[in-house]
């Protein structure tokens, strides 16, 4: 049996009508695509931050973890610095940015950092429990580890900014700092 042009073009259109109507329905009843930032939703917010144990350093200031770009990142923002009081050496008009992402769907966060000095850092990030996370950079790279983490506590976000010297095994904190959400 030998089918015209015709009858094979209404077949070819057929075909398509009816993967364009199921198409739809398919994903009605797809399941919900799982959002990678859920364990990170106790950092969303504005939130007070005033240096602890930080020797001559002494800032009080705000921070923001928002999600942007149509909800593909979560952006720490440093809002504004009330005060701050340190030795020569320590930049009281520091600022940086902190993006938090997902490079592929269904891979693990990461994130990256900028700041006015110059500094990027990249980091993974790991959620250990329900309300804390931790930024930790590549220790392969030259030069010291980075870890930076968040805990909140009885509504209190606090947070550790530390160095690995290469060859060494302990963390020595550059500054800590905590405060409610505003």
């Amino acid at each position: 049996m030998k089918l015209s042009t015709a009858a094979i073009s209404s077949i070819i259109t057929a075909l398509l009508a009816s993967l364009l109507f199921v198409s739809p329905l398919a994903a009605q009843n797809a399941p919900p695509a799982s959002d990678p930032f859920k364990p990170l939703a106790f950092l969303e917010g504005n939130w007070e931050a005033t240096t602890q144990n930080s020797g001559q350093v002494h800032v009080v200031g705000t921070y923001s973890f928002q999600p942007e770009l149509g909800g593909h990142i979560i952006a720490r923002h440093t809002t504004s610095k009330t005060s701050c009081k340190g030795p020569e050496t320590f930049d009281c008009e520091h600022g940086d940015l902190l993006y938090i992402f997902e490079e592929a769907p269904g891979q693990p966060l990461k994130a990256i950092y900028f700041d006015n000095e110059g500094h990027v850092i990249h980091y993974n990030v790991s959620t250990p429990t329900a309300s804390s996370v931790i930024f930790l950079s590549d220790a392969s790279l030259p030069g010291p580890q980075f870890r930076l983490t968040y805990e909140l506590k009885n509504s209190v976000l606090s947070g550790k900014f530390q160095m690995q010297m290469p060859g060494q095994s302990d963390w020595k904190s550059y500054l800590e700092w905590s405060g409610g959400k505003r």
